[in-house]
């Protein structure tokens, strides 16, 4: 095997966008015998392969760590034909066509980059997006390569009954010695990205699917034996995203299986993988003791994105990895779409635009900045981020509402219609929605070629007497690494105004396209002073910066009629008061209690609505408002202001928390609602320090039904210092212990905690027997976790960053993708005082003076130092 690293003295390659160029060869059909074994698995691969043009160029097959034990060339050996230039297979070609045969061998048990061919309990399994076939076998390894697959897979029948692969199933049997085979074939081009395999002793939920044509589709959710029953809600959700997808887009689902595979050794949620999707099985395993909620939710939310990909990624896949947001901000923006329909589309958007302002604003505003199509990478891996999806997929929500749906649905049909069975690009699906919808989207464009998050200014004026009002409007987008200088990007704000005195509407909502650095809006026959509603739905991705006064944004708090912008208004309230107090030390806590009361107690609000807008802002989001972020400060802050509102409000919180008591689990949006904002209200009791809280918490925790009412109360009183606390961490560790995903929430628990030792406490559990570096899940939920708790993190000592570099460096040497994926947490030093900058910035020149670095890593840590 060659060394995966590369030495940190010498920065790896950079590739850039502008230096695309086609692929000299093409492999129109390929095809792939696996003869399966953990330790030593022979894959042996046939590729047909056309000159792409006319050139004298040689064949070029991309290569891991592999070492070539046959190459033929048409049936013959060709060992004066080929050689390696470094982890590459080049082979000289006359002609326009001809067949390669290669032969290879791995050893998936010892992979544990997670990335190719790889065991995981008892499983082979792939990952192949974005680079994981030339870890397998040689191949032009890239997006734009389209190819037809047959595969065959060979295993001993007992520890590997099971043999799947992409496509239908199309012949297998047994064999000699106890070994059996079967054959796939996926009958659609793909790219080698979308290539898997999964060999194990698993056992399936299964279903089927009439497409609207009246095809049946035999569906399958493979999962350990005794996790069968925890598969149902993600069958449920399958079948419910297959519907939607043929109802909302017009899309039918092509193949005639559809398999899903659960693994618990995963670097991401799941794949999309053409007609067999592996999922991380944190996404797929669900049932009420062990399952929040949230749970369910993200079960569905990926459940649907994966399938939505078999359109939006599969049929039309992406040119090169620069496109990559073309499926993934798409398919999040479909996901959403689904997830909203299927729920309360309000707290569904409350919920995106959160996780957006929580990674994707501070991704922005820092370092590692970069357009959703970005124009250089030393690795891609590194650009799975936030900006490439959440903002991805807010970008196509702003086309959504430029065109409106009907002419966004057209726009869609024309591009799959357009690019089915090609390699696309984001400039591709832009037009299509011009050529359908006839707008012109040229100044549109600016989304997909700059960074950084706009800012908006508004303003409302009025004049009595005339009975006009002014809107005045003004747009800035910040410097970013390599952007100092940027155009103005078109803006749809939807605005409405509502009457002081009268709460009634005076302006219905309406879309303003801000696209000029300032534009001026006139209303007409506004005889009361009006306040103004802007980014009503966050219907652009920007901080929007208003002259509103705190009892302006406690009058939309309670009488906006758009969901969004009523949980907004109450959330600015919320930052401006701990904002002030940071500053000064002292806040009015008045506008923030009052506001929250009449929330809360209005009955016609829905629970989980309520349970939303109460939130104070995060420790996080709040810092990102200062330039300065002061950790301490902004935690007594948000502390001081919880305890005023649980104090003032004992009463209608205790109200709230018996009318979440329920009698029976159930899973519905209204009970769901109430069990979140029973939670909350539970929180607030202990932040005011009520004799009983502990109690109340212990009790809950200790009669739970269900496992969102249990981790709810654990975190409660994970953050207290009551006896019960030790208690309930330790009947919840031995309740659990043998299950790994509810494992990761005992962690997590404890890492997020904002008890003075949670520092000392997750040192501690980085030592524990449960804690290991190799399960991705298990170091997203202790350390991953960590890094986001602002006050624990940014210790005034530096041991937060340092043992955040420590991690980084033990994963770096098992999986650099991983690594990676910690490091932006010292990057936002530009943001901290001087001495805790100067601690980050160490720690970062650490983490890059460590011999055999990855490229990954070293990306990610040296575009974090700048």
């Amino acid at each position: 095997m060659l060394d995966i690293h590369t030495a940190a003295a010498t920065p790896p390659p950079v590739i850039r966008r502008e230096d695309y160029r086609a692929p000299d060869w093409l492999v129109p059909e390929v095809s792939l015998d696996f003869r399966l074994d953990p330790a030593a698995t022979r894959v042996l691969a046939r590729l047909e392969v056309t000159r792409n043009g006319d050139h004298a160029r040689p064949l070029r097959l991309d290569g891991d760590g592999l070492v070539p034990l046959v190459v033929r060339i048409d049936g013959a050996a060709a060992a004066d034909t080929w050689r390696m230039d470094g982890p590459a297979l080049v082979i000289d070609l006359p002609g326009a066509a001809h067949v390669i045969e290669t032969e290879v061998e791995i050893a998936p048990a010892g992979n544990t980059q997670l990335m190719g061919l790889y065991a995981s309990g008892g499983l082979l399994c792939t990952q192949c997006e974005p680079e994981g076939v030339r870890r397998i076998t040689f191949f032009p390894d890239r997006p734009d390569v389209l190819s037809r697959y047959t595969v065959r897979l060979e295993a001993g029948e007992a520890t590997y009954p099971l043999l799947l692969s992409n496509g239908d199933r199309t012949d297998g049997g047994g064999l000699e010695d106890g070994r059996h085979w079967a054959e796939w074939r996926d009958p659609f081009p793909k790219p080698t990205y979308l290539f898997a395999l999964v060999a194990g002793d698993l056992a399936a939920n299964r279903d089927s699917f009439v497409t609207r044509s009246g095809r049946e589709v035999d569906l399958a959710i493979w999962v350990k034996a005794a996790d069968v029953g925890k598969t149902e809600h993600a069958m449920a959700a399958l079948k419910a995203s297959m519907a939607w997808d043929e109802q909302t887009y017009g899309r039918e689902y092509d193949l005639g299986e559809f398999n899903i595979v659960a693994v618990a050794d995963f670097n991401f949620g799941a794949m999309e993988n053409k007609g067999l999707n592996i999922f991380n099985s944190r996404y797929i395993l669900a049932d009420p003791d062990t399952a929040t909620d949230g749970d369910y939710d993200g079960v569905a939310g990926v459940v649907a994105h994966e399938y939505f990909h078999n359109w939006s990624g599969n049929r039309v896949t992406c040119r090169d990895w620069f496109q990559l947001s073309l499926k993934e901000g798409f398919t999040v923006f479909r996901d959403q779409q689904f997830s909203a329909d299927q729920g309360s589309a309000a707290v569904g958007r409350i919920e995106n635009v959160r996780a957006l302002r929580a990674s994707q604003f501070p991704e922005d505003a820092g370092p590692l900045a970069h357009p959703i199509r970005p124009e250089a990478y030393m690795e891609i891996s590194n650009f799975y981020t936030a900006t490439i999806y959440n903002k991805g997929a807010e970008v196509i929500r702003m086309l959504h509402t430029l065109l409106g749906a009907q002419a966004f649905r057209q726009g869609s049909d024309l591009y799959f219609e357009r690019h089915d069975g090609q390699a696309a690009t984001c400039e591709q699906f832009v037009q299509a929605m011009e050529d359908a919808s006839g707008a012109d989207l040229a100044a549109f464009r600016l989304w997909y070629a700059q960074a950084g998050t706009p800012r908006v200014r508004a303003a409302i004026s009025h004049e009595p007497a005339s009975g006009q009002a002014r809107l005045t409007l003004g747009q800035s987008v910040p410097a970013t690494p390599g952007q100092p200088v940027k155009q103005s990007m078109p803006l749809p704000l939807r605005v409405a105004l509502f009457g002081e005195l009268t709460g009634r509407v005076l302006a219905p909502e309406q879309v303003v396209v801000l696209d000029g650095p300032t534009k001026e809006v006139l209303f007409e026959g506004i005889g009361e002073r009006p306040i103004l509603s802007i980014n009503r739905d966050f219907s652009a991705p920007v901080v929007v910066e208003t002259d509103r006064s705190a009892a302006d944004l406690a009058f939309l708090s309670a009488n906006d009629d758009d969901p969004f912008a009523r949980y907004e208004a109450m959330q600015q309230l919320m930052v401006d008061t701990l904002v002030v107090a940071v500053a000064t030390g002292t806040a009015d806590h008045a506008p923030v209690v009052e506001a929250v009361e009449r929330t809360l107690t209005d009955p016609a609000l829905d629970p989980a609505f309520v349970a939303e807008a109460v939130l104070l802002p995060s420790e996080a989001f709040v810092g990102d408002q200062m330039l300065v972020v002061d950790p301490p400060a902004i935690h007594a802050a948000r502390e001081a202001l919880r305890a005023r509102i649980g104090t003032r409000l004992e009463e209608a919180w205790r109200a709230a928390y018996a009318r979440g008591q329920a009698d029976r689990y159930e899973y519905s949006p209204q009970a769901k609602g109430l069990r979140r904002l029973r939670t909350v209200a539970l929180g607030y009791l202990a932040a005011a320090g009520v004799a009983d809280a502990a109690a109340l918490a212990f009790a809950q925790f200790d009669e739970a039904d269900n496992m969102t009412d249990r981790q709810g109360a654990l975190g409660v009183l994970a953050n207290g210092r009551s006896a019960e606390r030790e208690d309930a961490l330790d009947m919840f560790y031995e309740r659990y212990r043998g299950n790994g995903l509810v494992l990761d929430k005992w962690f997590t628990t404890q890492a997020v905690s904002t008890r003075d030792d949670c520092l000392d406490a997750v040192e501690r559990l980085a030592r524990h027997p449960d804690f290991t570096l190799a399960n991705p899940n298990r170091l997203r939920a202790l350390v991953g976790a960590f890094a986001s708790n602002q006050r624990a993190f940014h210790d005034a000592s530096g041991r937060g960053y340092r043992f955040l570099a420590d991690m980084v460096i033990a994963v770096d040497r098992l999986n650099p993708s991983t690594a990676a994926k910690l490091i932006p947490p010292l990057g936002r030093w530009r943001r901290f005082d001087g001495a805790r900058a100067g601690l980050m910035k160490a720690e970062l020149r650490r983490v890059l003076e460590v011999p055999g670095l990855s490229k990954d890593v070293f990306e990610q840590a040296s575009k974090s130092l700048g």
